[in-house]
């Protein structure tokens, strides 16, 4: 019963952010402009849950390009509201729009002369009626089985601010890499900053052995590194093929005589290759689609410098 139970709540939030595709209408451009053309700051606030899909709001705001911060109502009457500026906009939330701490900022913001906008489930309400731009996010009821939890209204409002984010980020051509300056660390930041050049070993990790030798010796330089790969090279130090353990495994079925042979009559000529200056996933996306383990990585004369290896970027937890 407890599965059926969770899918009627699913339901109702879902229902709840459905209708808010039908409520749509200019108020949502409007609030758009309004942030898009502030020279300051969002400030946002509200109470309870309100307050805190506020804080996620805001959040969300800031890392997509959107300079924002959450204010508490509570604090913000005691001094907290000395961080606001003229030049911004203040984005409050409250359902009903009769919140008693969140109208007692509002003569602060009239003084400051602010515009404002409000999320809101009573486009009637004292605080609607005080503001520039009115969000309408009312459901026709909360996913609580006494209607009185906030669940499908702070759905609501959290998919509503999460749409107001991504609009003003394509309004503002934030780009991915302004994500990722934004995003240094973690997986996103890794996946958006890191380059070949910080993950392909290098030196003597960079397995290397001359076209004429025989395929045995390069068994040796294999194995010393351990990744199952060499890069080979002409007497000018460029790259001319790249024999892997797989390449070993299928010629060792048809040749006997294989480990005397000279390593170029079997490795493979004119491999697969990355420039150090590329993104680590892009060398994640040639692994995967080539089904290879390994990828020489060349400078712009086509030398071995290192060799990207897919364990590396397993560590990293971009792989």
């Amino acid at each position: 019963m407890s599965i059926e139970d969770a899918k009627k709540v699913l339901e109702i939030e879902s229902e709840a952010i459905k209708d808010l595709i039908k409520q749509l209408d200019n108020n949502f451009s409007q609030a758009v402009k309004l942030i898009s053309k502030c020279k300051g700051r969002v400030i946002v606030t509200g109470l309870g849950k309100s307050g805190l899909i506020g804080r996620k709001i805001a959040s969300t705001l800031s890392s997509t390009g959107t300079s924002a911060f959450f204010v508490h109502p509570v604090e913000g009457m005691h001094g907290d509201m000395g961080m606001v500026m003229k030049e911004d906009v203040v984005l409050t939330l409250s359902y009903s729009g009769e919140t008693e701490e969140m109208k007692r900022i509002l003569p602060l913001v009239k003084r400051l002369g602010l515009k404002l906008i409000t999320l809101t489930g009573n486009p009637d309400s004292s605080l609607a009626k005080e503001s520039d731009v009115v969000l309408n996010v009312k459901v026709k009821k909360e996913a609580c089985p006494f209607n009185l939890a906030p669940t499908a209204s702070t759905t609501a409002m959290l998919a509503l601010g999460d749409a107001l984010a991504i609009v003003l980020l394509d309004k503002k051509g934030f780009r991915e890499a302004d994500f990722a300056l934004l995003h240094p660390a973690g997986v996103i930041g890794k996946k958006l900053l890191l380059r070949v050049k910080d993950v392909m070993r290098k030196g003597e990790e960079n397995p290397l052995i001359d076209e004429n030798k025989r395929v045995k010796e390069a068994l040796l330089v294999m194995t010393s590194t351990r990744l199952g790969a060499v890069s080979v090279v002409d007497k000018k130090g460029k790259l001319v093929g790249f024999f892997t353990d797989g390449d070993l495994r299928r010629h060792l079925q048809k040749d006997k005589n294989l480990l005397e042979k000279k390593i170029s009559s079997v490795m493979t000529k004119k491999p697969t290759t990355i420039t150090k200056k590329k993104l680590a996933t892009e060398a994640v996306r040639i692994l995967q689609e080539k089904k290879f383990d390994n990828i020489p990585v060349v400078d712009e004369d086509n030398r071995p410098i290192g060799i990207v290896d897919e364990r590396d970027l397993l560590k990293e937890g971009i792989a």
